[in-house]
């Protein structure tokens, strides 16, 4: 790895090191988001939504149907659209936490700066139409450094909120500009069979507690059944169906996590009309009966490892 991006690495961790208290710290720019962990974790069911992941020590793999991607100091992950994924970190130790920072995407940013930039419009039509909705790309110089000017606002008393736009918009200029942009700028440009598809994922998070008809959601998206069917695996590695599986079982655990509600009364708020059939399939995505997963999981938030002061 360029020995300029490791020391710039070095560097974000000095600057995030008193920011971060807890596995996961939201900052006051609210679409950054750090993340610590002082010990590998196993795969575990996540929700990744749009985003720019860059981690700064450590290692971390996410596994998305048959694709799996590994990110650290020479890898950022970019999640283009809302995906069910599993997750693990692979390398981290009190000595030396997994640390990684996390700016959310609003696609409607990234529009703007895809129509504004003028070399975008020989970019667009290299959008790598087989590729799924999740990639990594090689750190560079240039990225690194916009990361280290957002978490100087953090401690300034500049108008952060003005800057950390601009900030943002470099950002997401110099991901747009990468071999991994290419998914990023085919969902953000209007019209095409990525930006339609989305259309259908959307509608699917909006509805996931209606019963799912292919037939009108290929409607909504404006294209085929078939074809429907052939750009959603193709982008979310799954058929709605499954998507919308995993949305109500995300969403209940959530909720049973959050609101502190029963394992019944989570699965018929979030769509399901049998309980049995929500903990069959909760145990086979979450690998243990709701109640269980979520005892352990709020065990798991209360332990002094999991929310350590930092060194």
């Amino acid at each position: 790895m360029d020995k300029t991006i490791e020391s710039l690495c070095a560097e974000l961790v000095r600057k995030s090191a008193p920011l971060v208290g807890a596995v996961e710290n939201p900052t006051g720019i609210a679409a950054l988001t750090l993340y610590r962990h002082l010990e590998p974790t196993p795969p575990a069911p996540a929700q990744y939504l749009p985003s720019i992941a860059l981690v700064v020590q450590g290692s971390k793999r996410v596994h998305l149907g048959q694709h799996s991607f590994v990110y650290d100091r020479s890898r950022f992950l970019v999640t283009a659209i809302d995906l069910p994924v599993s997750s693990e970190v692979l390398d981290a130790s009190v000595a030396a936490p997994y640390m990684c920072l996390r700016l959310a995407l609003d696609i409607r940013l990234v529009r703007e700066v895809l129509v504004s930039t003028p070399l975008m419009t020989d970019m667009t039509g290299a959008a790598a139409p087989d590729t799924c909705g999740m990639g990594t790309g090689a750190v560079t110089v240039e990225l690194a450094a916009a990361f280290g000017r957002m978490l100087d606002l953090l401690g300034s008393h500049e108008p952060s909120a003005f800057l950390s736009d601009l900030l943002q918009r470099e950002i997401i200029y110099r991901v747009l500009h990468s071999a991994a942009g290419a998914r990023l700028r085919a969902i953000a440009t209007t019209g095409g069979d990525s930006d339609r598809t989305v259309r259908a994922v959307d509608w699917i998070r909006e509805h996931y507690t209606e019963p799912l008809r292919i037939e009108q959601l290929a409607q909504q998206a404006g294209m085929g059944v078939s074809t429907l069917h052939h750009h959603f695996r193709r982008l979310t590695s799954m058929s709605p169906l499954q998507y919308q599986k995993q949305l109500r079982l995300h969403e209940a655990r959530r909720r049973m996590l959050i609101d502190g509600l029963d394992a019944a009364s989570a699965a018929f708020e979030v769509g399901y009309e049998s309980a049995s059939q929500f903990n069959r399939e909760y145990s086979r995505v979450f690998g243990c009966s709701p109640m269980r997963d979520v005892r352990a999981r709020l065990d798991q938030l209360r332990s002094p490892t999991a929310r350590p002061r930092f060194p």
